[in-house]
């Protein structure tokens, strides 16, 4: 959701997305409340697909991964291209790959990372966003 809005709006000075589905093409078969496939509702999917509207990204975004990530639709290869992406782009991105972490992050030291991450990105992209630029 969060790439998404800043693919398609101007309500955010940046954002934070975390263990995202970037590109569903490699959900072809549905997600969320979506039942049908890509073979059926391919502009749905590359709508909501923000790796298909990479190049409209024009705020910083932080993407912040578990690399043990197994759920399906959130394989740490989503993060991956979508930041390739992006910095092929020019795009302002950073990207965070969680050691032995899933979807969900549970150790400590990746809790305490992630926050890090974050405070770090907010204080130099929206708080700090004048004098960063």
């Amino acid at each position: 959701m969060t790439a998404n809005l800043l693919a398609h709006s101007d309500l955010f000075a940046a954002g934070i997305a975390r263990s995202g589905a970037y590109n569903r093409t490699l959900t072809p078969f549905g997600f969320q409340s979506e039942e049908r496939s890509y073979w059926e509702a391919p502009e749905i999917y590359n709508t909501m697909s923000p790796f298909m509207n990479a190049e409209k990204v024009d705020e910083p975004i932080l993407l912040i991964h578990g690399q043990a990530d197994n759920n399906s639709g959130t394989y740490p290869l989503q993060s991956e291209r979508y930041f390739n992406a992006l910095k092929g782009l020019g795009a302002q991105a950073r990207l965070v790959m969680l050691p032995k972490e899933s979807h969900g992050y549970v150790a400590k030291e990746s809790i305490l990372h992630v926050l890090w991450e974050q405070d770090q990105w907010l204080e130099k992209h929206v708080k700090n966003k004048n004098t960063a630029e």
